[in-house]
């Protein structure tokens, strides 16, 4: 008979993100770790750099070994809810981009000056510099 546990959304292990309340999800498991940070041979810090997140990969990268995992089975004390949605649904938005050319348009009206300036410029000082010749 399959044993019953505790299922956590991933916003659920957010809010337990700090030293005195610190959980970490490995493999879709979720743990209280929080009264093994002083014990915990790397330091509390490289844990803490992880709570209330996904931490497989850190978990997986630092190459842990059998007792570690088994230990690990004290702190358990839930699984992820597959259910929940773990990336928040992204709001639509319109793209800028199709009125790029009503806003150069626009600003092209308003500096009109600007080019015809600079063009005026460059005729005179062409000019004055032919006639040194």
């Amino acid at each position: 008979m399959p044993t019953l546990t505790k299922l956590f959304t991933m916003e659920e292990a957010a809010q337990h993100n700090t030293k005195d309340d610190c959980w970490v999800v490995i493999d879709g498991k979720v743990y209280d770790v929080s009264s093994y940070l002083d014990e915990h041979p790397g330091g509390d810090d490289v844990v803490l750099a992880v709570t209330g997140q996904d931490a497989t990969d850190e978990f997986e990268d630092a190459g842990h070994s059998k007792s570690a995992r088994e230990l690990m089975e004290k702190f358990f004390i839930g699984e992820l809810d597959p259910t929940s949605t773990s990336i928040p649904e992204l709001e639509i938005v319109k793209k800028a981009g199709k009125n790029i050319p009503k806003k150069v348009m626009a600003i092209t009206k308003q500096y009109w000056f600007v080019p015809v300036a600079v063009v005026g410029i460059s005729v005179v000082i062409g000019f004055l510099y032919t006639r040194k010749k």
